[in-house]
């Protein structure tokens, strides 16, 4: 079926572009059939497969700087070997070398094979002993001449634009560590779990090596990081990747498919148990990083149920005062179980309460304000009796407080997790964070958030909503690793005060709603990123504290907000992904 489909796509690609079909035809007359059949059949992949670029075709073309593409080599099968590097031979940039280096192969057909290769950009050696992925790949490089490096794997393929975009960006923003999104296929060339990636997201590479394929780097800058290291072996590009940022924050990430990672059983695409010892070395990475950049003892890294995903905590030398700011009016019922389960739950042991009453009128609910002042010590009842407003309410609380960090939250939760506050407090306090949200579960244990997205829906919404949070990363990241977002919802949000008093306070020209995303994109502009913790863990009974009523002050404010959001341009979401569908999934075509 599938070759029956291609063979359709080829058919389709020369009556729709005649220009392309005659291209082939030079193929043939210089190449011969095998030459005229792998032109054609990357182009009908793109034909059939929806998650290619949509610039589909380009002139063959050179530029100035030339790509090094390593390529280790052991035991690999031939036809896989073959493919990857006709996926190189086909690029449609041209200034390009191919530097293979054989670790020593058993397989005496792996060493007949590269023998046999008469290319000129292609650079071959053999290694006269076995010394492993990351000796190989240093000895690749070794053969460099060209500007920038590309990793390669020996069973994968690059699509036929992948040098040529790298070469676009470069050429735009001078970056000097790039990286694609990628696709996984199988041995019968099926395509599978394409991966849409955000945007640089430091966070996010400290919870897992989301970057993969394909990635690009300056030859000079892997130099100075000193190249692969053989310790890391399994995880040896996370471990440079992590060292390559420490020098450089100039990374660009090009939201196009330009890379087909080949699933077979003993690769990690297919079985990810294959390479238990990679998920060692990946911790080992993380936490060498670590010690590199914050010292030594000042964060570790920790491994979770889910394989290749790591959680990251950062100690906390003195426990901050956190105020907990909870505006309320009435709903006791949800107040008094939210309060319950901070006070009974939380293993944090330093923060106060400021329950903001806002006009209640329930005789009720003044016998629990007076009865909850007396119950926990820690608590206090500040009467805000103005017209609702969640900006000048949370503002107000903000004077009342005394602490170092502000944890502002809805009246209608319950704790799950009891490190929730610690988790919040560690990431809020460290230098460069702006706010700090979590995973927010409705009653039904289904995801009410996981991240805002600028832009979704026209406004913005949160992703993943209504999924189950569990650990799955396609077509987008999974919801179930720490990540950069553009914002977090006001429900339960962390914001340090040293943070606020640079950013400022919530604008209260928002009444209802906006303000909590308003004051995470200030912070994102003034220099701070926001992050999104899945291990803290709240139930929100969403809205049960007011009505859905929303003044038409709000709408004008956020749309005015969401100017440079519109058309799919939220930095930690995918241009790929449909921005009218909190669950990711692929844009639909035109």
């Amino acid at each position: 079926m599938q070759k029956i489909k291609k063979i359709f796509a080829m058919v389709n690609l020369c009556i729709r572009k005649p220009k392309t079909f005659f291209k082939g035809i030079k193929y043939l007359v210089k190449h011969g059939p095998k030459g005229f059949m792998e032109n054609f059949k990357h182009r009908a992949d793109y034909e059939l497969y929806p998650y290619e670029p949509e610039e589909k075709e380009a002139q063959k073309c050179t530029g100035e700087i030339c790509f090094s593409i390593l390529m280790p080599v052991y035991n690999v099968e031939i036809k896989w070997l073959e493919a990857a590097i006709s996926s190189v031979r086909h690029q449609n940039y041209e200034n390009w070398e191919l530097c293979i280096v054989d670790d020593c192969s058993t397989d005496p057909k792996v060493r007949a094979y590269l023998e046999e290769i008469e290319d000129k950009r292609i650079k071959i050696q053999f290694q006269k002993e076995n010394g492993g992925i990351s000796e190989a790949t240093n000895a690749a490089a070794r053969l460099a001449e060209g500007e920038y490096i590309i990793l390669m794997d020996n069973d994968d393929e690059l699509a036929p634009r992948a040098l040529y975009e790298f070469y676009k960006r470069i050429k735009k923003t001078d970056a000097d560590i790039l990286y694609s999104d990628q696709d996984i296929i199988d041995e019968n060339g099926k395509h599978r779990d394409p991966l849409h990636k955000p945007d640089w997201s430091y966070d996010l590479l400290l919870s897992q090596m989301y970057v993969g394929h394909l990635l690009g780097f300056r030859r000079s800058l892997f130099e100075k990081a000193g190249g692969f290291r053989s310790e890391y072996n399994g995880s040896q590009d996370y471990d440079l990747m992590l060292r390559l940022v420490e020098q450089t924050q100039n990374i660009e990430h090009i939201a196009k498919i330009l890379y087909y990672w080949r699933a077979l059983p003993s690769s990690t695409a297919a079985n990810p148990d294959s390479k238990p010892y990679a998920q060692t070395a990946g911790l080992k990475a993380i936490q060498s990083h670590l010690d590199r950049v914050y010292g030594s003892g000042a964060a570790t890294a920790r491994e979770t149920d889910s394989l290749f995903v790591y959680d990251v905590r950062f100690h906390l030398k003195t426990k901050p005062l956190v105020s907990v700011i909870m505006p309320t009016k009435d709903h006791v019922d949800y107040l008094r179980k939210a309060i319950d389960t901070i006070e009974q739950k939380t293993t944090y042991p330093n923060y106060e309460i400021i329950i903001l009453n806002n006009n209640s009128e329930e005789e009720e609910t003044k016998q629990y304000f007076t009865e909850i002042v007396k119950t926990y010590s820690n608590v206090q009842v500040v009467d805000a009796l103005f017209e609702f407003n969640w900006s000048k309410l949370n503002n107000f609380g903000i004077r009342h407080a005394k602490g170092d960090v502000f944890l502002f939250m809805n009246n209608d939760m319950d704790v799950i997790t009891p490190d929730w506050m610690e988790r919040l407090t560690e990431k809020a306090i460290r230098k460069g964070t702006g706010v700090v949200g979590g995973l927010l579960l409705y009653e039904d244990g289904t995801i009410q958030h996981a991240g805002v997205v600028a832009g979704m829906g026209g406004w913005a919404d949160h992703v993943f909503k209504g999924m189950r949070p569990v650990h799955y990363g396609s077509p987008f990241i999974s919801p179930m690793v720490t990540r950069n977002v553009t914002a977090v919802t006001g429900a339960c949000m962390a914001i340090s005060r040293e943070t606020i008093e640079t950013i400022g306070n919530f604008d209260e020209h928002f009444i209802i709603c906006g303000s909590d995303i308003e004051i995470c994109i200030r912070a994102i502009n003034r220099g701070y990123v926001n992050v999104y913790d899945p291990y803290v863990q709240l139930h929100h009974f969403e809205s049960k504290s007011r009505d859905s009523y929303i003044p038409e002050i709000d709408f004008k404010l956020s749309y005015k907000m969401y100017e440079n959001y519109h058309g799919h341009s939220d930095p930690y979401y995918n241009k790929c992904l449909d921005m009218n569908s909190c669950v990711p999934r692929l844009k639909q075509k035109n």
